[in-house]
């Protein structure tokens, strides 16, 4: 009877509690059907967390079907991307825009992109980065490699790491022996952060006992067509400035910035002065990146970009937007994008555009919400001459600490360390002829070798060896008092072998290898001496200094290497406060285009914006200007003068004057002589061309005039591509650089002037030292002269000595 009771009650609780289940279960309640487990992506300003599997999170909203319903089969929201699977597998949004990126190993490995890796070094990594405002969906590492054809089979392989995270082993098989493979990692995406390093590790073997790390025949090849593939999709971000500069710039995209400006119409000298600020600060957050600011007139722009706009004068885009009562910044988003995002410039008029621009170049810490209304912008202090953020500073000595530009810069690690480098970006007219050196107080830590052997330190300026030093088993630290030469030359043991001769430039590299003698193992298969190599660690101290204080500041021009490479002479000032640009009235989209990219590249090469230049569309206003001037698009009437200019050009006429005799090497100086102008020719052509003409101001002997010059759109766009090409900007020097589409072509022709202060006795060594005959000509007339002058002082002397009455 019990037994019958119980089984009673409980198919009376069962059918108490099927009206629950089935209302759970019905059609129309949404929250029954759990949503797919994705990552949640935060906001560019928020951490990036990932969802674990028990939680949930919906990637769209669920739309409602007919009678406010779903349908009873989950909808299909996106893809899982291949490569990746598992519970956290990213789901893709099927409706987001992507884009494609294919980084060749070329480009984002170290030089010269390919990588040998070997028994004592097996590591080779290389570097990307991931914007904020992005994600990646799909990674795919391709990757094109020669194993050595004398390892074993299977227990060789190669290992792929994601920032230490181990994506895949790649055995190396008898076929692939001695032969180029190609193989394919899924690289999951989920491991991807804002600064991500792929690391191969290399693991050979030779034979199966007794083996030697060292031996020749372990390595592994990687070649420079290797790459990466990735999968980008935008995140919508809200319209927020506190993280500014992000999406403008941001520092985690190593590509170059590609910002579009544009205005209502052709831009007056203010409007230009506004953008060019703007413009040098971007430059100035790129800096080794590259930049480009394509102009636009009354366009809306498709991607990301800064719009300038005043209550009078706007694009027809912002038509609609209430008129400021203060110079404004806003973030808006694109009308017909949401994933792109527009920095409006507001102002009253074309003086609110300026103040605003200042205050997004000094001020933009303050930077937050949707908009700011900029109140004031008060300088208080005015910048020196060559003290540019981003060259070593000539008024003290600095430490290696002030000019590293990562924390781990000064110190490695491994069997064989990397090489320790450190940059240093020096003013063009430092003057270093006379100089027994620049001096150096190093401090550096390094692993004691086991015994005293070889090990050593060799230093290194700009690929050439300066000095080795002994790394000692006794101790550990060291401290040196170093002279670098830096004109003279160095003599080694033997005095009839000279090391060339070193010079510094305005980019130079200081660079410490540290070579260790790394006991390694070996002998027979019968008689084996085996044991576990260990890493050396090195440190070059933060506190070591070196000093540039106690030199000139002289060069001769004109120099287009000096303005191509470090921005000079504008850049001795680094806020450009005396220097003036001279535009055209009305200038068409290229020539302002010409206009942001130079004073960005310039604000890249001093890490300040040009927050006090000078820009006028009057070439009379430029005369008796105790200042450098910069002219774009035409050169002023006031400044046409044939002595003077060794190039024109002009719609499709140009002119040019050829030196006697060009030096095709622009590292070595030319007779004075030999740069004066032999003939002028000229031609008529449709094909475009550019150029840029160095010559002196008229108004004043220390100061310069550089032309920036072009016959046609085209034109332009061949001179901005240049100067924002390393490359081609490297093959600028002398007075006079050709720009078509070939190339870059340089001539040192015309007069030669200086700038900069010597002493006389410097000035008068200068103008010897290209004469070596007249040279010692003066010094012995000079020794005949003092020999004399000592000789009649000794006569007196001993006269007076002997007849002390006379």
């Amino acid at each position: 009877m019990k037994t019958k009771l119980s089984w009673l009650c409980a198919v009376a609780m069962g059918v108490s509690a099927l009206p629950a289940t089935m209302a759970n279960a019905a059609p129309g309640n949404a929250a029954a059907t759990p949503a797919p487990t994705v990552p949640v992506v935060a906001q560019a300003t928020d951490p990036v967390v990932t969802a674990a599997p028990g939680q949930t999170e919906n990637i769209i909203p669920n739309q409602p079907t007919e009678g406010n319903t779903l349908p009873a089969v989950n909808p299909v929201i996106g893809q899982v991307m291949p490569g990746v699977r598992g519970a956290n597998a990213p789901v893709v949004a099927d409706n987001v825009p992507s884009r494609d990126v294919k980084l060749t190993f070329a480009q984002i490995a170290p030089p010269p992109g390919s990588m040998v890796l070997r028994g004592v070094n097996p590591n080779g990594s290389i570097e990307f980065g991931m914007r904020s405002d992005e994600v990646v969906s799909n990674a795919v590492l391709n990757l094109e490699y020669t194993p050595s054809p004398s390892l074993l089979p299977t227990q060789s392989q190669l290992k792929v790491y994601l920032n230490d995270e181990l994506m895949d082993v790649l055995p190396v098989t008898k076929e692939q022996l001695g032969k180029k493979t190609q193989a394919q990692v899924p690289i999951n995406p989920l491991f991807i952060t804002d600064f991500n390093r792929i690391r191969l590790e290399f693991v050979g073997h030779y034979r199966d006992v007794c083996e030697n790390p060292a031996s020749n025949t372990l390595w592994l090849d990687v070649g420079r067509n290797s790459s990466l593939q990735m999968t980008y999709q935008p995140l919508a971000l809200k319209n927020d400035l506190s993280a500014f500069p992000v999406p403008f710039f941001d520092p985690r995209d190593n590509r170059p910035l590609t910002l579009p400006m544009v205005f209502a119409s052709s831009p007056d000298v203010t409007e230009q002065l506004a953008a060019t600020i703007v413009a040098s600060w971007f430059g100035s957050r790129s800096g080794w990146r590259g930049q480009n600011f394509p102009v636009m007139y009354d366009k809306m722009p498709d991607r990301n970009a800064i719009v300038f706009a005043t209550n009078a004068k706007r694009p027809g885009f912002l038509r609609d937007h209430p008129e400021v009562k203060a110079p404004t910044i806003e973030m808006v988003s694109h009308p017909d994008n949401p994933y792109v995002k527009l920095l409006v410039v507001f102002g009253r008029d074309d003086k609110d555009l300026v103040q605003a621009a200042k205050a997004i170049a000094q001020g933009n810490v303050l930077f937050r919400g949707n908009s700011v209304v900029v109140d004031e912008v008060k300088p208080l202090l005015a910048r020196k001459p060559y003290d540019a953020p981003n060259w070593v500073r000539t008024d003290r000595a600095v430490t290696f600490g002030e000019l590293k530009t990562y924390e781990e810069q000064l110190q490695a690690s491994g069997l064989e360390p990397s090489p320790i480098s450190l940059s240093l970006n020096l003013p063009p007219d430092l003057y270093l002829l006379r100089t027994n050196g620049i001096d150096i107080n190093l401090n550096y830590r390094y692993t004691a070798p086991a015994t005293k052997d070889s090990s050593r330190m060799d230093i290194s300026l700009n690929n050439q060896f300066l000095q080795s030093f002994s790394l000692q088993s006794t101790q550990d630290t060291n401290r040196l008092m170093l002279r670098l030469p830096v004109l003279q030359g160095l003599l080694d043991g033997k005095t009839d072998v000279s090391i060339p001769a070193l010079k510094l430039g305005a980019i130079n590299q200081l660079r410490f290898d540290f070579q260790y003698m790394n006991p390694m193992p070996g002998g027979s298969v019968d008689n084996c001496i085996t044991f576990q190599p260990v890493q050396n660690h090195v440190v070059i101290g933060d506190e070591s200094t070196i000093d540039f204080s106690k030199y000139y500041h002289f060069l001769a021009m004109p120099d287009l290497r000096a303005f191509a490479n470090a921005g000079f002479p504008f850049s001795r000032m680094a806020d450009l406060s005396e220097s003036i640009v001279v535009m055209p009235k009305a200038p068409n989209e290229g020539q302002v285009t010409t206009l942001l990219d130079t004073m960005a590249t310039v604000g890249a090469q001093t890490g300040l914006p040009a927050v006090n230049v000078t820009l006028t569309d009057d070439g009379s206003q430029i005369q008796n200007k105790d200042a450098d001037i910069m002219v774009i698009g035409t050169i002023p009437d006031k400044l046409k003068d044939e002595k003077r200019i060794d190039l024109l050009v002009k719609a499709t006429e140009s002119w040019v004057n050829t030196p006697l005799r060009q030096t095709e090497f622009p590292s070595i100086m030319p007779d004075v002589n030999d740069r004066k102008a032999s003939a002028q020719t000229a031609v008529t052509s449709l094909g475009a061309m550019a150029a840029v003409v160095g010559f002196k101001s008229p108004y004043n002997d220390q100061r310069s005039v550089i032309a920036l010059l072009a016959d046609s759109p085209r034109g332009y766009e061949l001179l901005n591509t240049a100067m924002n090409d390393s490359g081609k900007r490297a093959a600028m020097f002398g007075s006079v650089s050709v720009i078509r589409e070939s190339g870059v072509n340089s001539l040192r022709v015309g007069d030669v002037y200086y700038v900069g202060h010597l002493p006389w006795f410097e000035r008068l060594w200068y103008a010897l030292s290209n004469h070596p005959v007249l040279l010692a000509i003066l010094a012995a007339v000079s020794v005949v002269l003092l020999a004399w002058v000592l000789w009649r002082l000794l006569r007196i002397i001993s006269r007076r000595r002997l007849n002390p009455d006379e």
